[in-house]
């Protein structure tokens, strides 16, 4: 108990408690007492003060309500529940019919009418704070009621009374009875706080971890109009905001991803009028559609808060979850609650998912495995695009071949089988950062497998992907990753999807061997980057299209920019402060015009595999414009961000005079090599490439081998044929690819250059993998489902 109040009291302010007085007030009560009393003054808290424990148990004991409500609980079935449901309601009509003692009743009323002294005015917000919401085994956390908006001496009891009275909901009985609570154990404090007039501004949650993954190193931040009680409900698609926390005590920009809610819906104080007319003190009204296309909260007010999220976590010494209130009269941030956060912060195994195939059944389709998991379930057969709704969670899609417009409908899959494409494909990439097993290239899987037939779905037993028919029994184990043994050869992760970074990060990793733009492009964007320069001079369809994505951005252009830019920060700070190397876009023309717009400027190529891409792309006076909205991305993230980890890859560079003149073009952009610490690498992977190794490094700091490509080249195979004769010879173990391979790497080693490989050889061949290392390579960039196996091969 604290030595500021005796332990008799019956009400205390705010301001005279502390966390050791969770006993008496609970630990909500409790924690904002320590906020105001403790934190830095540039931390705004609510004042308040809070009824105490003693309190609530004289209450009980006045009249003998005490014994009444044991005498009702006594033999109660809560899995009964009617019999619940009476007993519940029943015991509070006893609560909130019983007179306060008039001592208690007393030292409410004195310390309200000093708050409204000091705060004339103002309403506020009642609470409840169960003393034994934090104990490590049960949480007792949202079980009671609060109010808002409360005035007036008389509703200021009244909703003490019901706080009181909540003790007793349905749930709250029946949780204890399950915990093994003794109801008499628990005692409930009300928190009366001065209002935050967030109903006039914003209001919501943050957490200073990431919430998906337990990435420790964000302080996530989500908000919407009005009061905060929509967010913490689920009522209302909230904006979200991630800060890195790194970046932000170093006094950079620090917000590397937003994301526009759609915040349908505000809470916000009913008028004297609407209080009568309903006897709501409260109501839930729409947004208007002007503030649904605009962020709740500037960069500024989300670097303040994530600042106060900073304080809070350091005071307390872990991860916490944090309700925060933005008053639209004085345009002051507010700290509401903080409490701990109590789900991804708990320690956590540290392991990866083996699977076996340990049925036998009759092979329906074969084609190329992508990753090493095993997926069950019905067949969904998907003809076009349009028909991507009719995909269930847990349905196996199967379809001709599939692109980026595919992806969400992806998430929904247990496994995907396709016709065609090869390793490196849309589907293949995908489904290997989905952690979904994909088997590519069936060549007639739409015809053999039939709509609604259950298969099971087998990458887990080497090169081959096979689709059986039926459900097969698999066998699932967990193998710990522990520490990972130390190798000559630096283990990196090919990264596409930045919201699975958070994620990636947390396997062993010496950093990212290929960030790729392109999906970052896809991904956060989805529009084509000429329709986004032409705007608004282009069509009314698709000047609409532009409008529709570029919501909450300055312009579609600045929307463009902050869009890619956000993708690589979030990668970027995932892996701080180990390297990041990221590929500039490398859309095929065919690929482009899938984008929304892009049949509108891209040409119609024969083989897009060879035509316009990669280096001749940027250099091009048909897309400098575009290539220069990159830049200035990649320039942001490094300079204003502070991400200096960001390292620029040039794939597809055909010639020596295109190698000088990008490195040029780079240059012109705020993208010169050598300064700032910047790296210039390019993709290894035209045989021109490897034959003029030693001239091509005279304008880069190092190469990142690109197997898929200089094996298609050197062999002269199409790496997205579907044709079986072709996929079979398709391999980067062939002694002409390995050949120029070797020569790569001597060349870079003599000259003390980066040398890497980026493409998908190693993370299917562990042998090629190996080969790579005994010659020498610096770095392996994998798959992150393949880091594991990997590394402890060669670690041997």
């Amino acid at each position: 108990m604290s030595a500021l109040f005796p332990p008799t009291a019956l009400v205390v302010p705010f301001e005279n408690l502390r966390m050791t007085d969770v006993g008496a007030v609970g630990g909500k009560n409790a924690s904002l007492g320590e906020m105001i009393s403790q934190l830095p003054q540039g931390l705004r808290v609510p004042t308040g003060f809070a009824t105490t424990a003693h309190a609530f148990r004289a209450f009980l004991q006045h009249d003998g309500l005490a014994d009444r409500i044991r005498s009702r609980l006594q033999g109660l079935d809560t899995e009964d529940v009617r019999a619940l449901a009476a007993a519940g309601a029943e015991i509070r009509a006893l609560v909130q019919a019983q007179p306060f003692p008039m001592d208690l009743q007393r030292a409410v009323a004195d310390r309200f009418a000093t708050l409204c002294a000091e705060h004339p005015g103002a309403s506020f917000a009642v609470r409840s704070s169960a003393t034994a919401e934090d104990l490590p085994e049960a949480s007792f956390a949202g079980q009671q009621e609060s109010f808002l908006n409360v005035t007036g001496l008389t509703d200021v009891l009244l909703k003490i009374k019901q706080v009181f009275a909540s003790l007793y909901n349905d749930r709250a009985i029946s949780y204890r009875v399950h915990k093994g609570f003794e109801h008499e154990g628990v005692a409930l404090s009300a928190g009366v706080q001065r209002m935050v007039r967030s109903d006039l501004g914003a209001a919501g949650v943050m957490f200073t971890i990431d919430t998906e993954s337990g990435f420790a190193d964000v302080v996530f931040i989500t908000s919407s109009y009005g009061l905060g009680e929509t967010v913490v409900q689920g009522a209302v698609n909230p904006d979200e905001f991630y800060v890195h926390k790194p970046m932000l005590r170093a006094g950079r920009q620090a917000l590397i991803r937003r994301t526009l809610g759609s915040k349908l819906v505000q809470m916000v104080f009913s008028s004297p009028e609407e209080q009568v007319r309903s006897g709501q003190l409260v109501q839930t009204v729409d947004v208007p559609a002007a503030q649904r296309n605009r962020y709740s909260l500037t960069d500024a007010e989300v670097a303040q808060l994530a600042h106060c999220a900073l304080l809070i976590e350091q005071h307390y010494g872990r991860p916490m979850d944090i309700e925060w209130g933005k008053d639209g009269s004085d345009g002051e941030i507010y700290i509401l609650q903080a409490r701990p956060e109590t789900v991804k912060s708990q320690p956590r195994a540290q392991t990866e998912l083996r699977y076996q195939l340990k049925g036998q059944g009759n092979v329906l389709a074969e084609g190329r495995a992508i990753g090493q998991r095993i997926g069950t379930g019905p067949v969904r057969l998907v003809r076009s695009v349009t028909e991507m709704d009719r995909v269930q969670p847990g349905d196996v899609l199967v379809t001709d071949m599939t692109d980026p417009n595919w992806e969400p409908v992806m998430k929904r899959a247990s496994a995907i089988v396709t016709n065609r494409g090869g390793r490196t494909c849309h589907a293949a990439i995908i489904a290997r950062e989905l952690s979904i097993p994909a088997v590519v290239g069936c060549g007639d899987a739409t015809e053999r497998l039939k709509e609604g037939t259950l298969v099971t779905v087998s990458c887990a037993e080497g090169d081959t992907g096979r689709v059986y028919d039926g459900l097969l029994e698999t066998e699932v184990s967990e193998v710990q990753r522990g520490a990972m043994p130390p190798i000559a050869t630096k283990i990196m992760m090919n990264v596409g999807n930045p919201q699975l970074a958070f994620d990636f990060a947390q396997l062993p990793n010496e950093g990212v061997g290929l960030a790729r733009l392109e999906f970052i492009i896809n991904n956060n964007i989805g529009v084509h980057p000429k329709a986004i320069l032409d705007y608004p001079q282009i069509d009314a369809d698709l000047k609409q299209a532009v409008e529709s994505v570029a919501r909450g951005h300055a312009s579609p252009r600045a929307f463009y920019v902050d869009k890619v830019a956000e993708g690589v920060a979030t990668i970027a700070a995932a892996f701080w402060p180990k390297p990041v190397i990221v590929r500039l876009s490398d859309f095929k023309s065919n690929e482009y015009r899938k984008l929304i717009g892009g049949s509108r400027y891209e040409p119609e190529e024969e083989n897009p595999m060879l035509g316009f891409r990669g280096a001749v792309r940027y250099l091009s006076a048909d897309f400098g414009a575009a290539f220069a909205m990159e830049c200035e991305a990649l320039r942001r993230v490094r300079g204003d961000m502070g991400l200096s980890n960001v390292q620029v890859m040039v794939p597809f560079v055909r010639t020596l005079g295109q190698a000088e003149r990008v490195t040029q073009l780079l240059a012109t952009h705020g993208l010169e090599r050598g300064k700032d610490g910047l790296k210039l690498i390019m993709m290894c992977e035209v045989p021109s490439n490897a034959i003029l190794a030693e001239r091509f490094l005279a304008f880069f700091d190092g190469f990142s081998i690109g197997s898929n490509d200089l094996t298609q080249l050197t062999l002269g195979l199409d790496r997205d044929s579907g044709l079986e004769l072709l996929a079979q010879d398709f391999d980067e173990r062939d002694p002409a690819v390995q050949a120029l391979i070797h020569q790569v790497i001597r060349t870079c080693l003599a000259q003390g250059k980066y040398i890497g490989i980026c493409g998908q050889g190693p993370s299917d061949h562990p042998d090629f993998a190996q080969w790579l290392a005994d010659e020498g390579i610096s770095s392996i960039s994998l798959n992150p489902d393949s880091v594991i196996a990997t590394w402890q091969r060669l670690a041997g």
